[in-house]
């Protein structure tokens, strides 16, 4: 059997798999429970296989280049290095549809089986529903507009040499993050999916309370580190990789990766309040279905060809399903909050602002503004375009003035919220619980001065980031007093650790935007030149060939040591040069070097170098997050007080308000 075949009848299987849980979850949801679970679990064991098995096909069809499928005819090629052959699955349309729809799944099965000793609870069957109606859309998608196992005639070339497919796109080959960044990212934004769906039980049952929040809080956290990680990588990634100088350039995708991790981050924090104290349901609900809902939004803009981009797919059929699928989401979604107004009134209220319910409210504004920001300038084009046919684009200057200010909010609500005690903050108290982080913000702005630091808004950035990282510090020294290190376990702590990469990201983000230094030289060999402190000797060039391309590299000395070595790359099947930058990191600051042009005799190139500081610790900072993340999902010490049945103080629960997992 072909693989062609064998993977559409696994797609095709997959598909008839989700149909019938969602006929099956319809059913459970107005009252037949027959074997229900049973049943839930052999249709998610199938949509599992199905997909695993049409992953494991396409990529066996990758890696021995069976061009007899469309799919690696058109993005496969005999000169793909091994680990970007396998990494082709995700470099085009429909391969990542499938390797989505994987990750999909397999979340799914662990629902199953973490949830199988609830498998009575009334929450579990519309659960369920919700799940099997996100993989048979994307099942039908596969079976639709974006099918991967197309067959295709691969016909001898007119020079008489065998097919061969132009493979992915140069930029999608040229560097190993490529492997590692988007299933990362798919890791995050499909994880999404697990507490959209029991929120959706939760409003479908009535059961609005808590209980649904304590079952997700795990698999949402996780979710958000994946997420996160994603980010911070595609950041990485184009730095490395697209030599413009710089890692983030407000792109249309790059955006709209950034629009769930906001409200994702919103949610995160909201939800501490509704457990401490049951209010902001409707903040709560709403924020998960927007993150979930932004994620389908994002595929769309991405996979639709509707913007242009550097990372966006080829422009296809898709998009009008996930636009679809967009709007059903939020119409029912909507339907179903309008429908449990009465029970979503919470009983408990903000008794003052300066609290750290106050501060938590005062975040999600915030985070909903900055996300709102965001989508208005990514959409806007969308609208203009609609409205009256022109194409416009919203650049950088747009959306670095609208998010600085909403930036240094965040990094103020980062070093006062942790401090606020509940309910209510005296004078006092709060005096004294931030009077180091702020000397510690004011000893940040010092020594940024003393380094030589300039301008109000970088000075303001680095204060702020000290004190915000001082109150982290502050909790964090607090708790390993107390219990050693073990206080650094837990959601509480695992958090702050988590804010200390936030302030190690901001400081970088601030430093390195706002110092940076950029300028072409013309060189010849032997020549020398001077930036920023730095010199830069061309000492000659070089033409190295690879598997996939011949690199023409321009030798460049730096500060006298190390020779690096920026190229221009010839993709003959792609038909175009591309750039490969050399990057210099230190932890003080990055040299980047990429070529503008190089003679044809090489005696001549170019140079574009680019001096950023602290751009390294962009990176570090996103490790420190990824960190404390996986403290954050370690049960701590009231996680298991919460788990063994104890209540927090002044939660009175109800019947429905009971943790599903109590």
């Amino acid at each position: 059997m072909s693989n062609a075949t064998l993977g559409t009848l696994l797609v095709t299987l997959g598909a008839v798999s989700a149909l019938c849980g969602v006929v099956l979850g319809v059913f459970a949801l107005f009252g037949w429970r027959v074997n229900f679970w049973r049943a839930c679990t052999l249709l998610v064991g199938a949509m599992m296989a199905a997909a695993l098995g049409a992953v494991l096909v396409m990529e066996r069809a990758l890696i021995t280049r069976d061009f007899t499928v469309a799919f690696v005819a058109q993005n496969g090629s005999s000169r793909t290095p091994p680990l970007f052959n396998v990494a082709t699955l995700w470099s085009a349309l429909e391969g990542s549809i499938l390797l989505w729809t994987l990750v999909l799944c397999g979340y799914v099965l662990a629902v199953v089986v973490k949830f199988n000793s609830r498998r009575h609870d009334p929450m579990m069957a519309p659960v369920m529903l919700t799940l099997f109606v996100v993989c048979a859309f994307f099942f039908l998608v596969m079976v639709g507009p974006a099918q991967p196992f197309i067959a295709f005639d691969p016909l001898p070339l007119p020079n008489g040499q065998p097919f061969d497919g132009p493979g992915p796109n140069p930029l999608l080959q040229n560097h190993i993050l490529m492997a590692f960044h988007p299933p990362i990212l798919y890791l995050g934004y499909v994880g999404f999916t697990v507490p959209f769906a029991f929120a959706m039980a939760a409003l479908v049952t009535g059961r609005v309370g808590e209980g649904w929040l304590l079952a997700t809080r795990r698999w949402t956290v996780m979710a958000w580190g994946f997420l996160t990680s994603g980010v911070i990588l595609g950041a990485w990634w184009s730095y490395e990789t697209l030599g413009w100088g710089g890692y983030w350039g407000w792109d249309p995708v790059e955006n709209v990766s950034l629009l769930p991790w906001l409200t994702g981050t919103a949610f995160i924090h909201s939800v501490m309040v509704q457990e401490r104290r049951p209010m902001l349901r409707v903040w709560n609900l709403s924020l998960v279905i927007a993150t979930f809902s932004l994620t389908i939004l994002g595929t769309f803009i991405t996979r639709s060809g509707a913007l242009e981009s550097v990372h966006a797919f080829v422009e296809s059929g898709i998009g009008p399903w996930f636009l679809a699928f967009f709007a059903l989401i939020v119409a029912v979604s909507l339907a179903l909050i309008v429908w449990r107004g009465d029970v979503l009134r919470s009983p408990g209220r903000i008794d003052s602002p300066l609290s750290r319910e106050g501060a938590f409210l005062l975040n999600n504004v915030v985070f909903a503004v900055f996300a709102f920001v965001v989508l208005l300038g990514t959409i806007f084009p969308l609208i203009v375009e609609a409205v009256n046919g022109s194409r416009l684009s919203v650049g950088s200057p747009y959306f670095e003035r609208m998010t600085m200010p909403i930036g240094f909010v965040l990094l103020f609500l980062m070093a006062v919220a942790p401090v606020l005690p509940w309910r209510k903050a005296s004078s006092g108290v709060l005096s004294r619980r931030l009077i180091w982080p702020a000397w510690l913000g004011v000893a940040a702005i010092l020594l940024s001065v003393l380094l030589g630091a300039r301008g109000a808004a970088p000075l303001l950035a680095f204060g702020l980031g000290g004190f915000a990282g001082g109150a982290a510090l502050r909790q964090l020294v607090l708790s390993t007093r107390r219990a050693g290190l073990r206080g650094l376990i837990g959601r509480t702590n695992g958090g702050m650790i988590v804010h200390l990469g936030v302030v190690l990201v901001a400081v970088a983000l601030a430093a390195s935007n706002s110092y940076v230094r950029q300028e072409t030289f013309e060189l010849s060999t032997g020549d020398t030149a001077e930036l920023a402190g730095h010199t830069f000797t061309f000492v000659g060039t070089d033409l190295v060939e690879y598997e996939n391309r011949v690199e023409r590299q321009a030798g460049v000395r730096v500060d006298g040591g190390q020779v690096y070595a920026p190229a221009i790359a010839v993709y003959d099947f792609a038909g175009r040069l591309i750039g490969i930058p050399s990057v210099r990191s230190t932890l003080t600051d990055d040299v980047a070097l990429s070529i503008a042009n190089l003679s044809d005799d090489g005696q001549t190139v170019s140079l574009r170098v680019t001096v950023q500081p602290l751009v390294v610790w962009l990176w570090i900072g996103g490790l420190v997050m990824a960190v404390g993340t996986l403290l954050a999902i370690i049960p701590g010490s009231r996680r298991t007080s919460l788990m063994a049945g104890a209540v927090p103080h002044g939660v009175v629960q109800t019947p429905l308000e009971q943790p599903l997992n109590r």
